[in-house]
Formats: C-alpha cells, sequence, structure tokens
C-alpha cells in the first residue's frame, strides 16, 4: 500500500510502498478514503526536519540534553550510532483520517467491518491507503456525513476540547485569536453554543474566513484594534474567555489575552505559540490559564487509547472519542460547516506537492484545509502485509529474520547481524513503514506487518525477536513451532506461566533458542569467569547498578506490557551473576526501598543469592542516584584476587599485591559476540555450554523469585527444571 513519510535527517517528503498494517485484538483495520493535513502542525514537522543538524538541536533543547546524558552513559560511538539511526528513519505523517472498516479487533466493542468511520492518532492515522487504529480512536460517521468532512474529525474534537476548558455558558463572549483550521472550527463550535464570538488573525483573507463561520466580528491589525472591538462589544467588560489556536514562537497571543480578557476570566491556549507569559495583567485579573490537551481525556493514556478502557461517563462525560462523536453529530445538523474551510486536494500520489504548499509562506490563496484523496478501490499492491524488495540470488548465507525494527534494534543488533555476513530475509514490524524503511537501508529480502510472512519464508533459518516485552515469549513460542532458531530480547517471559509454555514449545522443536542476556558474551566477564574457573573456588560477587529513574507511566513500569523493571532489566544482572558464579541460582532474598512502590514495580532494591556451585552474589539496583556516576560497577572476590568492572570500560585485577587496570577505550557489553553466536547457532554450529538456552531459563526463574522475595519477605528457593530434549 501507499504511505506519505518524512525523512527526519532531510525533511524530504515522499510516498512509498509499504506493507498493510495489522490490526491487533484492540485494533481497527480502515481503509482510507480522505485523510486532512493539518497545516499548522505538519507544517512545523516538515520545516524542522528541512532544518539543519545545529537549528534542530536548538528547537529541542531537552533532545540535545538526552544525547549528552547518553553520551556519558553509553560513549560517544554507540550514541551517536542511535542519533544517527533515528535520524536517517522515514516517519509517518498525519493523524485525521475517514474510511471504512475492513477488519475488527476480537476485544473492540461498538465497531463492525462495513462502519464508516473517523480515525484519529499521530502513528496511527497515518496518509496511508490503509491504517490500523485503536478502537478507542474510531467513531462511527453518521449517515448524510460526507467523507470531506469526516476528514476534519481529529481537528474538530481538538477545536472542541479548547472550547471545553473555556468553560463557555450560553451567550458569553468569547475571542478566538488565531483563524487557522483550529481557529475556524472553534468559531463555529462555540457560536454553536449560544457564544458571542470574535476572531482576531494578522491574515485579512483568514478574517474574512471567520465571518463566514459565524463569528461576530473578525478583526485584522494590532492588538489596540482588537481591544477597541472587544470594550465595544462587551460595554467595556472584556472577553468573557479566549482560545488561543495560533501558531507561534511568540507571546504576543498570550500578552494580548490577558490585555482583552475580563477579570477571572479563563485563557485557553490550544495553538503552540509562545509562553511568556506576563504577571501583572494574569495576575491583577485573577486570570486562570488553561492548556488543553489534544483531543481531550484519555489522550497518551495507553489503557485508554491502546488497551481500550473507557472513562465512565458519571466521571468524565467528554472523552477524546466522545468529542470526536460529538464533531461528527454538529456536523451532521449542518452546525459546522468543512466546506467553508476546504482549500485544495491533492491524490496521494501527489501528497509531497501538498507539503510543499504548505510550507510555501507566498501560497496563494493560502492554505487552510487541504485533503488527500485515495481509490475507492485500492490496488491490489495496497491489501499485501508484505512488500518484496528486487529478488536477489540465494547467496547461500544462513537467512536470518528480524521482529521488530526499534532503536536498539536497528543500532545495535543490526549492526552486529551484518558484521556475520549473513542473509538478512524479512524484518517485520507492526506498523510496516519502519520495516520498510529498514529493509530498504539496509537490504533485507523483503519487509512485513505479519510475522506470519517470516514464519513461512523458507530460506529463513533463524529469526530475532527486539519488540516489546508483552510480546515475547508468544513470538519465541511461534517461530520455535515453525522450527526455525530464535534469538530474543530480554526478558524471555513475564510470568512464570508464559515462561512454562517457552519451554514447552523448545523441548518439542527440534531449534534452538538464545536470550539476549548480552553482558555474559562481554570480553570482561569472560575474561573473569574463565579466571574464576582456573583458581577452581567459589566467588563472592557485588554488582551495583545506577540505574535511574524513568517515569511512572513508561510501557517498561506497566505489568501487563513491560513486566516492571525487576522482570524487564534486572534479569540482566541475575545472569550475569550466575554467570559469574559458574552456576545456577539456588536461594534468593530481596528487600526493596519503603517507596511506595508494589514488589512488582520496586525499582530500588537489594537482592542476595546464592549459586548451585557455592558462588554468592548481591546485586544493588537503584533508581534514585545521580546519573553523573557510571552505570554499571561489577566486582568479584575469589581465592585472593579480585577482579573490577567499571561500566564495561575498564577491567581492573588485583593479584599477588599488584593491580592491573585494563582500558578498552569502547564500551563493549557482548552483543557483537552473542549475535555472532546466535549466527553460529542457526548454522548448525555447536555453540559453547555457557549459551544454551537452559541457562536463561534458570535465570528468568531466578528473576520470577527475587519478585517472590520481595513480596513474601522471605528467602524462596529456585529448584532446578533439569531441562534435557528427548
Amino acid at each position: 500500500m501507499k504511505q506519505v513519510t518524512q525523512n527526519l535527517s532531510d525533511g524530504r517528503v515522499r510516498v512509498v510502498e509499504v506493507p498493510v498494517p495489522v490490526a491487533g485484538p484492540h485494533g481497527v483495520l480502515v481503509r482510507v478514503e480522505r485523510s486532512l493535513v493539518s497545516v499548522g502542525t505538519e507544517r512545523a514537522k516538515v520545516e524542522l526536519g528541512r532544518s539543519s543538524l545545529l537549528e534542530k538541536a536548538r528547537r529541542r533543547p531537552d533532545d540535545v540534553k538526552k544525547v549528552l546524558d547518553r553520551v556519558r552513559r553509553d560513549g560517544l560511538l554507540n550514541t551517536y550510532k542511535m542519533v544517527k539511526g533515528r535520524l536517517e528513519q522515514d516517519s509517518p505523517l498525519g493523524y485525521s483520517v475517514t474510511g471504512t472498516v475492513v477488519g475488527v479487533g476480537e476485544l473492540v466493542a461498538g465497531v463492525r467491518a462495513g462502519d464508516r468511520v473517523a480515525c484519529a492518532g499521530a502513528g496511527y492515522a497515518n496518509h496511508a491507503e490503509m491504517v490500523a487504529v485503536p478502537g478507542s480512536l474510531c467513531a462511527r460517521v453518521p449517515d448524510g456525513v460526507s467523507a470531506d468532512s469526516a476528514a476534519y474529525t481529529t481537528l474538530g474534537a481538538i477545536a472542541m476540547q479548547g472550547v471545553r476548558q473555556a468553560n463557555l455558558t450560553f451567550g458569553d463572549t468569547v475571542l478566538v485569536i488565531g483563524l487557522g483550521l483550529l481557529g475556524l472550527i472553534a468559531t463555529q463550535i462555540a457560536k454553536a453554543a449560544g457564544c458571542v464570538v470574535i476572531g482576531f488573525d494578522l491574515d485579512e483573507s483568514k478574517v474574512a474566513l471567520g465571518l463566514a463561520c459565524g463569528a461576530d466580528a473578525a478583526v485584522s491589525g494590532g492588538p489596540d484594534d482588537v481591544a477597541a472591538v472587544i470594550e465595544s462589544m462587551t460595554a467595556g467588560r472584556g472577553a468573557d474567555a479566549v482560545i488561543i489556536t495560533a501558531s507561534t514562537r511568540s507571546s504576543e497571543p498570550v500578552r494580548l489575552a490577558g490585555q482583552v480578557a475580563r477579570d477571572r476570566a479563563p485563557v485557553v491556549v490550544v495553538g503552540d505559540v509562545g509562553m511568556d507569559v506576563p504577571r501583572s495583567p494574569f495576575y491583577e485579573k485573577e486570570l486562570s490559564l488553561h492548556l488543553s490537551r489534544s483531543y481531550g481525556p484519555g489522550r497518551y493514556d495507553p489503557l485508554y487509547e491502546e488497551f481500550g478502557i473507557d472513562y465512565p461517563d458519571g466521571y468524565v462525560r467528554w472523552t477524546e472519542r466522545r468529542n470526536m462523536e460529538e464533531f461528527l453529530r454538529l456536523v451532521s445538523i449542518g452546525a459546522v460547516r468543512t466546506d467553508l474551510l476546504t482549500t485544495h486536494r491533492f491524490g496521494i500520489d501527489d501528497a509531497p506537492a501538498a507539503y510543499d504548499l504548505i510550507v510555501d509562506v507566498s501560497a496563494a490563496p493560502a492554505p487552510v484545509g487541504v485533503l488527500l484523496e485515495y481509490a475507492s478501490e485500492p490496488e491490489q499492491s495496497a491489501t499485501g502485509t508484505k512488500v518484496q524488495r528486487p529478488v536477489r540470488e540465494p547467496s547461500g548465507q544462513v537467512g536470518i529474520g528480524m521482529i521488530g525494527a526499534g532503536n536498539f534494534a536497528t543500532s545495535t543488533l543490526l549492526p552486529a547481524l551484518k558484521r556475520q555476513s549473513v542473509d538478512l530475509r524479512g524484518i517485520a514490524t507492526a506498523t510496516g513503514l519502519r520495516a520498510t524503511d529498514v529493509a530498504e537501508r539496509d537490504g533485507f529480502a523483503f519487509a512485513a506487518a505479519d510475522v506470519a510472512d517470516l514464519l513461512t519464508d523458507t530460506a529463513t533459518t533463524g529469526v530475532v525477536i527486539a519488540t516489546r516485552h508483552d510480546t515475547h515469549a508468544r513470538l519465541v513460542a511461534d517461530v520455535l513451532r515453525s522450527g526455525r532458531h530464535v534469538f530474543c530480547e530480554k526478558p524471555l517471559a513475564l510470568t512464570r506461566e508464559e515462561l512454562d509454555e517457552v519451554v514447552v514449545a523448545w523441548l518439542a522443536s527440534g531449534a534452538d533458542a538464545m536470550v539476549g542476556f548480552n553482558r555474559r558474551y562481554s570480553p570482561m566477564a569472560r575474561t573473569i569467569r574463565e579466571s574464576v574457573d582456573a583458581l577452581g573456588a567459589p566467588a563472592t560477587i557485588q554488582i551495583r547498578v545506577n540505574a535511574g529513574r524513568i517515569p511512572d507511566d513508561h510501557w517498561i513500569q506497566r505489568l501487563e506490557q513491560g513486566g516492571g523493571r525487576i522482570v524487564g532489566e534486572v534479569c540482566h544482572f541475575v545472569d550475569l551473576a550466575a554467570f559469574l558464579g559458574g552456576g545456577e541460582v539456588r536461594r534468593v532474598a530481596a528487600f526493596g526501598l519503603d517507596n511506595g512502590k508494589s514488589p512488582a514495580l520496586q525499582d530500588s532494591l537489594v537482592i542476595s543469592m546464592v549459586m548451585s556451585t557455592g558462588s554468592v552474589a548481591s546485586i544493588t539496583y537503584g533508581a534514585e542516584g545521580d546519573t553523573a556516576v557510571s552505570k554499571e560497577s561489577i566486582e568479584v572476590f575469589s581465592a585472593g584476587r579480585t577482579w573490577l568492572i567499571d561500566d564495561f570500560r575498564t577491567l581492573t585485577v588485583a593479584a599477588g599485591g599488584k593491580v592491573e587496570r585494563r582500558d578498552s577505550g569502547t564500551v563493549d557489553k557482548g552483543h557483537s559476540s552473542e549475535i555472532a553466536t546466535f549466527v553460529a547457532l542457526s548454522r548448525g554450529e555447536v555453540v559453547e555450554e555457557s549459551s544454551r538456552f537452559e541457562h536463561a531459563v534458570a535465570s528468568m526463574d531466578a528473576t520470577f523469585a527475587v519478585v517472590e522475595a520481595l513480596s513474601s519477605g522471605r528467602v524462596v528457593d529456585v529448584p532446578s527444571r533439569g531441562l534435557a530434549r528427548g
């Protein structure tokens, strides 16, 4: 199918062929008829993409800080690869579409195949022939509402939420600053609510549109001109509310709002404007400043948007979906007219011209509503979940496929794979666009949105899984059942039950599996393990992890998706301790910080472990520290010798009263070595004992025991599974 994308490094907009996305259990698959280009938001995105790297940094200082922090923690080379990978990828454009439902996930209610729907959401409701959108971001289109009008629904919901934030009542006088698309829709909604509306814009053509959309007055010129009109129309009282829908780096709209608003009036910021708020008028009038959050309640809440958990009407009357539905109702009764707003139309093949138009400040007439139109009957290629790149002759090398193409996969795992001279077969991602981008750049044979396309490719021998944690166990089991070897990033599973299912699939399969416990493959860890083995004595191991905080609403912190930081991240260090100790973990005790978090979501804790070899280990994992200090420190003591790893940059060895410090010059946590081992496994070669799948399963069992120890407050035994294939 065709999709409109933008390259983040140079801002280039193009139409590419990508696989049709797959709608999950909470999703809806829609064949698109129209999509709306958001002139303000998408212009800003394209202009940022077309700007220099220095200008990008100047506009995004928060991102620059994150990069500098990453350099300190992961090194310049690894950070450079990460940034380069992000800038080189294609990004989807668009977030407001309408079309016909062709598929519905089993957990979606209120939508059926054949329904006409309006869809919202950046990354979901893209400019594409087919989109997969969460059911909570779809609203059924009433009979009589055209596709042209329904395409405006997302922008309508944004404008409506801004109007709601103003708490308008019948007869209120409201000033709308900025008569672009959002301002013109907000004008009509406020009029439908029985308000007196005054519009303001610097562009006289927008002022004329404001009057056509029902504004009682519309003004161009300067702040004094606006103030004079408001004073005249309100008998000197001032505006009962101000809604700012402008887009400018200047703070002048906020200053104007403070000047013309009446005492204790609400000022609602919907557009992206400067926020240098003048204290004097806001203090003297006791004005309230509101920032309207997109389409309404539910926005940015993954439980609502991704999993369809709605808010009860009695507590949250107007969610983002209900705002979308109400906008469509207003359109259906003629209270909002979108035909007044549409200034330009383009077919999807001409989408790059549409973006050239919206960034052209000299364009006449100035674009307001720009629609993209799609064929009523898509070509056959628009319905496939797989896009084949130019056919090539079999290379004779082992065929490797990949599921997931996030930043870690493309900046770390994929380069390691390419160094192994493998035949890169298929790459699959949920949306398909990312898969197409990576396939084109890195030389995969095909891109897919459906994992089944990888598992039916006869040339694929091994599959690398680098998706979100909640998909790991299911995908590993599916790959093993297909008879292919599998490498899965940690964690292998989120629960013991999932782990049991993976083990059953592994025992029944002729294929083998590895887990991305990469630290056991690092040269420094291997040096220590070899030395301890040679000494023949148990070891005392101390691992300190200065993990740093991550937001509580991050997906890793959601048990059903990320598993929490113990299962999702601490498993790395449980496995490293087991590797250094030369055995499997047999007993676990754990103590967490009294920070109000549940045991499964604890992120500041101390773990004590006893190994089957008699070695003991302690892991201190903390989220409360300063990230200026190194992230990982590993100390091992055995038979009169000491080893110290600092962030996998340096290894200090002390023996016989002498200290030797070895500096690698780079950070090597073992990723390349583990991928080389997986490729060898996929070729049918015998790999070393420490790479056996049984060890990864044992480390996951020990990790689950950590959570159990925290929950129960007791020492937990970790019995051996005694895994053996028949």
